[in-house]
């Protein structure tokens, strides 16, 4: 295994593409716990990792994706956005599980946690994102 080399994004973030398979999603936890707590955003970190666990998991189990890309940024200020591109055109829709089924929640549970998510298309696919608000700097 090589070390994770992120790629500064500019106005301050990190990106990295990793394959689509589930090790995919301990990296980008690790990803988006250090760009928060370089950033002084610890109280976000908790729903940050749910957030892009729960995203990386729908592009692998959702999508014909071989490659998966994580970025992490900031905005705006108070803003922290956690996005997952992957080259499937097919868009994410929140689920209406019944009481007894295991799967379908991730995105509810993705929009109680954020402060709005969505996604972008793109030529080449989508990005699906989800944004938390930083409460000392909203």
């Amino acid at each position: 295994m090589t070390a994770a080399r992120p790629t500064g994004t500019g106005a301050p973030g990190y990106t990295e593409t990793w394959p689509c398979e589930p090790e995919s999603a301990r990296r980008a936890r690790l990803l988006v716990s250090a760009a928060l707590n370089a950033w002084g955003a610890d109280e976000l970190v908790d729903a940050g990792l749910y957030i892009v666990s729960e995203l990386v998991a729908n592009a692998i189990n959702h999508t014909a994706c071989r490659w998966v890309r994580v970025s992490v940024h900031r905005p705006g200020s108070g803003v922290v956005r956690i996005g997952v591109a992957d080259k499937s055109r097919v868009t994410p829709e929140l689920g209406r599980p019944d009481a007894g089924q295991e799967s379908g929640r991730g995105l509810l549970v993705v929009d109680a946690m954020s402060w709005r998510w969505g996604y972008d298309r793109e030529p080449w696919g989508k990005v699906v994102w989800a944004e938390l608000r930083d409460g000392e700097r909203a």
